[in-house]
């Protein structure tokens, strides 16, 4: 099953299935970004909305993105909000953004699906204003290194969907070809992985 494919499978019940990871990624965007005012957010693989309804808090107008179809609808169905437009796009082309039109992006538990990361710290940087801010939170790498990938369980058993490793040094990598500067880095546990391996990495880049 590809990536598309078993997004728009997931979507039926992600916002139920039990994910320490996505409940960790959502306390920690919403931490991170709570004193932030901005004009114009980017958020490039909104999923069901998780993070959107917050985004839309602080900012006054939000372009939320994924390129799964199930996905976007289920965010629509729950969130009608006047200051946000949903778009249903695939982030490894070029984006449908206008050149210095966001003053944020914010990328969750989406990267671990793109092989190509430099592309994506291209278009950010393409899109993003002056001294504009790009979020990433994903999966930390040591998770990755220990095999664990985006899962969902179904009655057939549990599909695990494609992934690629990533460095930390992928990331930085990626931001200083394309000339962004970090602000900050961060790791992060839920409350159940006491003496476990971060479960994520949160990195602030500025253009």
């Amino acid at each position: 099953m590809d990536i598309k494919d078993a997004y728009k499978n997931w979507s039926s019940s992600y916002d139920v299935d039990r994910n320490l990871t996505r409940d960790l990624d959502e306390r920690v965007t919403r931490d991170i970004l709570k004193n932030l005012r901005c004009k114009s957010i980017i958020e490039i693989g909104c999923g069901t909305g998780k993070n959107t309804s917050f985004l839309a808090q602080i900012g006054e107008k939000v372009h939320a993105i994924d390129f799964s179809e199930g996905m976007i609808n289920k965010a629509k169905d729950k969130l009608q909000l006047q200051n946000v437009t949903f778009s249903i796009a695939d982030i490894t082309n070029r984006w449908h953004i206008r050149d210095r039109s966001a003053d944020l992006i914010v990328c969750n538990l989406v990267l671990e699906h793109v092989e190509n990361l430099p592309s994506i710290f291209s278009e950010a940087y393409r899109t993003l204003v002056d001294k504009g801010h790009l979020f990433i939170c994903e999966l930390h790498p040591f998770r990755q290194y220990q095999g664990t990938k985006a899962s969902f369980q179904r009655d057939q058993g549990i599909t695990e969907i494609q992934a690629f490793v990533h460095n930390i040094s992928d990331f930085l990598d990626a931001a200083e070809i394309n000339s962004f500067i970090l602000e900050s880095f961060k790791e992060w546990w839920h409350e159940d992985d006491k003496n476990k391996l971060p479960r994520l990495a949160s990195f602030i880049f500025v253009k």
